[in-house]
């Protein structure tokens, strides 16, 4: 199923979108919560990701660990879109591989000059804990 939502050529580690741990991951894990229980609890009838990810948390549906890890992974993902659109002027899914693109993001999102290096660090880490989150929510 992943290699026919990836793009050809997409590397699935740099996609906001459709990448590990990446904005999909982290909504799919919280609209499984929804499926599950929402039928018991009205206010995870929501449409917002992040309304629905504190509504599981407040019912004890996930714990407030994974769901900070789910929580950080999608606003990264989500700022690093904004931030590439600004600098691109082009919507993007994918982490700007080239050099330039990925400075100006990172300065876009406030790193310090020479530092875009920590973006996708950060980025990395923060897609690999919410992946893990999502193995285990998803497939136990």
């Amino acid at each position: 199923m992943e290699a026919e939502r990836l793009p050809r050529g997409s590397d699935p580690t740099m996609h906001t979108k459709l990448g590990r741990g990446g904005l999909s991951d982290v909504e799919w894990t919280v609209q499984l919560i929804q499926l599950q229980h929402a039928g018991a609890h009205p206010e995870l009838r929501t449409t917002g990701t992040l309304d629905g990810l504190d509504a599981a948390q407040r019912l004890d549906l996930i714990g407030a660990d994974d769901a900070h890890v789910l929580s950080e992974s999608w606003q990264l993902a989500t700022r690093i879109r904004n931030a590439v659109m600004l600098v691109t002027g082009r919507p993007s899914d994918g982490v700007p591989s080239d050099p330039r693109s990925l400075a100006g993001t990172a300065r876009a999102m406030g790193y310090p000059a020479g530092t875009s290096q920590a973006l996708l660090e950060d980025y990395r880490r923060a897609t690999r804990r919410a992946r893990a989150v999502y193995d285990r929510v998803f497939f136990g």
